[in-house]
């Protein structure tokens, strides 16, 4: 199946989604790994709004859930997709840190990858994450992704300046990578 690998498959936000979802956007941890905007909650009709169509043209969410039980365990997206340039972004979560640590994240971002690549023919993906984001970076680093940049003290916690890379990750590269 193509959105399916050994422990974990990518689908649709269902409904009863969104309320695990609004927990994990009153967890500051997990806001503050996630995305480099201010650790804002979210209320579930807000998510409602960023989520009710499923997606559109440019952005494509994907609920993370375990195969053994349909569990929702996290979010992938690609977002700001340039059909005509073909790259766009990706980004992932894993919302219950008792699930992080456990190679969720490569199956999931590797599915990820294979539907940006080989469904939806893009060239490109890239990614944000501040420096901080060890765990991130080492994921990131080990499915083939490139530092290609740094926007220095981009990103302000807790009266703390770090910086926030950029990588990207080309399709040919991922194609030699897993041949």
């Amino acid at each position: 199946m193509l959105l399916t690998g050994k422990q974990l498959k990518l689908g649709p936000l269902r409904e009863k989604d969104l309320n695990i979802l609004a927990q994990w956007y009153e967890d500051t941890d997990f806001l503050r790994f996630y995305d480099f905007h201010p650790a804002t909650p979210r209320t579930r009709k807000q998510l409602e709004e960023i989520y009710k169509s499923g997606g559109s043209d440019e952005f494509i969410p994907f609920a993370i859930r375990k195969n053994a039980d349909d569990e929702m365990i996290g979010l992938v997206e690609i977002d700001g997709i340039s059909y005509s340039n073909r790259f766009a972004w990706i980004s992932i979560g894993l919302g219950a840190s008792t699930e992080r640590g456990r190679g969720y994240g490569f199956e999931a971002l590797s599915l990820a990858i294979d539907f940006a690549f080989n469904e939806l023919n893009l060239e490109r993906l890239q990614l944000n994450v501040i420096s901080y984001n060890t765990a991130g970076i080492k994921l990131y680093e080990k499915l083939g992704f490139e530092k290609e940049g740094v926007y220095r003290e981009a990103v302000l916690r807790d009266g703390v300046r770090s910086d926030l890379y950029l990588y990207g990750l080309l399709r040919r590269e991922w194609i030699k990578k897993n041949v």
